[in-house]
């Protein structure tokens, strides 16, 4: 059963913030009010650039450390660029003891897929000329977990360094949404809907594109040569099956896998962090995760 704090938190959230129809000016609308919060008085908050691509970076006020997130951020494609997520990027900064840098790549539908892994991809090799890539973790939520994935597989197939491992928060794996989770539910999602979702994905991939492409929907990719995945979805969650279906490829495939479905949570439950016990306990999870496979320093 999920706590009362999860249950009084989820009543907060209007109802109807994922419409069949909607367009992408509307998510934007809706998503504002959830988004771009103060970070908190310890956090530091400072604007960069690297390869060419602007983003965020978010780092705890006095922390020295060498540990790095790269953060791929949520949305649904469409909304709520970089500097809206550091109150996000915020909790693993804090958990993991690092700092992130969040990439503020092109929204759809003014930028289209590809050129959203292009400027990940180019912000990264930037990014690496000044730190080591064995200290660098992807951290993704939501459509960012499918963008963090798509970038790892560009950084493989092109022969760069990479990162030590990934962090998927309710990754969107499949723009079709075809998984048993969107197409039998056991649950409510307040959060997405799936025709919403695929709505999205054509939002993201153009009216001609390819909603198959394994770089777009990495449920379709090979997934062998990658550093450790963690794949972290709720019970109720649209996308749950997303991730079901990419660890297995990734157990297949020879890449190490963890995933961890939270019963009766819904898409993107970790937002609720400092409301729920789930959703601190999600978040504590993902940055042990990520201090195992980038230890401290000796």
């Amino acid at each position: 059963m999920p706590s009362r704090e999860y249950t009084a938190a989820l009543e907060q959230f209007p109802k109807g913030i994922a419409v069949p129809g909607d367009g992408f000016e509307e998510v934007r609308r809706k998503f504002a009010p959830a988004h771009g919060h103060d970070p908190g008085p310890d956090i530091a908050v400072e604007e960069a650039s690297y390869g060419g691509v602007r983003g965020t970076w978010t780092a705890v006020k006095g922390e020295a450390t060498d540990r790095v997130i790269v953060f791929f951020h949520g949305g649904a494609f469409v909304s709520c660029p970089a500097a809206s997520y550091t109150f996000y990027a915020a909790w693993f900064v804090r958990g993991a003891h690092a700092r992130a840098f969040i990439v503020d790549y092109g929204l759809a539908t003014e930028t289209r897929f590809p050129k959203q892994l292009d400027e990940c991809v180019a912000a990264y090799r930037g990014l690496i000329r000044e730190v080591d890539p064995s200290r660098i973790a992807f951290v993704g939520d939501s459509c960012g977990g499918g963008m963090a994935l798509g970038t790892l597989l560009r950084l493989r197939d092109a022969g760069v360094p990479l990162p030590a491992c990934l962090v998927s928060i309710s990754g969107w794996f499949d723009l079709e949404v075809t998984g048993e989770s969107a197409t039998r539910p056991v649950g409510e999602d307040r959060f997405v809907h799936p025709v919403w979702m695929r709505e999205r994905g054509r939002d993201y991939v153009g009216p001609q594109g390819n909603p198959r492409d394994p770089q777009a929907s990495p449920i379709h990719a090979d997934l062998h040569g990658l550093p450790p995945l963690f794949l972290q979805v709720g019970q109720i969650d649209v996308t749950r099956d997303d991730a079901v279906r990419v660890a297995a490829r990734a157990g297949r495939d020879g890449t190490a896998v963890v995933l961890e479905i939270w019963p009766d949570m819904v898409h993107g439950f970790q937002g609720m962090q400092g409301f729920c016990p789930e959703a601190a306990a999600a978040v504590a999870n993902a940055s042990e995760f990520i201090k195992k496979h980038i230890p401290d320093r000796p």
